[in-house]
Order: C-alpha cells, then structure tokens, then sequence
C-alpha cells in the first residue's frame, strides 16, 4: 500500500519556522520527485518547492525563495519542508506529493495544517 504521511504542523507566529517530513513507503522512493503543494481556503492549489529524485535539482515558486528549503533522505524514505520567516499568508493545509518522471504515477499524501498567526 502506498503511503505518504506528512506532520510537523501546527500554529506558529509569523516570523517563525516549521519544518514538515514526509514519510513515504509503498513505492521506489527515489525513482521519484517530489514536491510540496499548498492550499489555502478558496483558493487554487500552489506548487511550492520540488526536488528530483537524486535530490540534486529544486525549484522553488518565488513567493517562497530564501524562505523554504526543500530537502531529501533516500536512506529514510523522506522528503522534508524547512519553513523559516513564516508569514500569515503560508496559512494552508501542505500536501506531500510524488510523481514519477517518465510515467507521470503520482501519489498524494492527506496533508497537514500549517497556520500562521499575525
């Protein structure tokens, strides 16, 4: 069965750091990229920061630049979310997501709350 289970949630103050793991098992963990993506009440999912699966390429949207740091263990089965300088409009439920690159499987994990208070 594939699972990703993300935690590390919570209430924070603005201008604070949360750093999100994600476990991941089920599947070649490291055949695959992955991305943390972000949805806020009303609004359209957001592609934050992706990896590759050797770990060597990110990406990042650029409201999140200098801010986040996406990270991986291969060794653990793990994606990790480094979030520093958190500002109110991070409030929004992240998302794990992998997506392998040639044929496009891709697995979703049921996302953990992050808010940020003014």
């Amino acid at each position: 069965e594939v699972q990703l289970v993300e935690s590390g949630g919570g209430l924070v103050q603005a201008g604070g750091s949360l750093r999100l793991p994600c476990a991941a098992s089920g599947f070649t963990f490291s055949s695959y990229a992955m991305s943390w993506v972000r949805q806020a009440p009303g609004k359209r999912l957001e592609w934050v920061p992706a990896i590759d699966s050797g770990g060597g390429r990110k990406s990042y949207e650029d409201s999140v630049k200098g801010r986040f740091t996406i990270s991986r263990d291969n060794a653990k089965n793990t994606v990790y979310l480094q979030m520093n300088s958190l500002k109110p409009e991070d409030t929004a439920v992240y998302y794990c997501h992998a997506e392998h690159p040639v044929t496009r499987t891709n697995y979703w994990g049921q996302g953990t709350q992050v808010t940020v208070s003014s």
